[in-house]
């Protein structure tokens, strides 16, 4: 599986690792996962639709952190990552935690995949 990052990406995941020291080795962890298990899997990830593109985008909920350890089972990360499954490939599109922000950015999404 081959794995790309937007900028984007890049900058969600700088400014987390300011406050959640361990969220690149997380999401180290996640890449193995989504090298095996790249598509939806409910509850836990579901597909985004409704957005007009033919690309397959995957919100991936409760990304489990050693920066959360002992916080509860409804702390973690977001995820949303595009997977092309031609192309043995998945883009990582954005990373937040869930109490800062309640959406993905659509806008990104189009913007990189329309």
């Amino acid at each position: 599986m081959i794995f790309e990052e937007l900028k984007e990406f890049i900058k969600d995941l700088n400014k987390l690792s300011k406050k959640h020291r361990s969220i690149s080795e997380d999401i180290e962890v996640v890449k193995k996962v989504l090298a095996i298990l790249p598509d939806e899997r409910p509850p836990f990830s579901y597909r985004i639709d409704g957005l007009g593109i033919e690309t397959c985008i995957i919100k991936e909920k409760k990304i489990a952190s050693k920066s959360f350890k002992g916080k509860g089972v409804n702390s973690g990360f977001r995820i949303i990552y595009a997977h092309f499954e031609n192309e043995d490939k998945i883009v990582l599109i954005e990373v937040y935690h869930k109490s800062t922000k309640e959406i993905e950015d659509k806008q990104r999404i189009l913007n990189n995949f329309k």
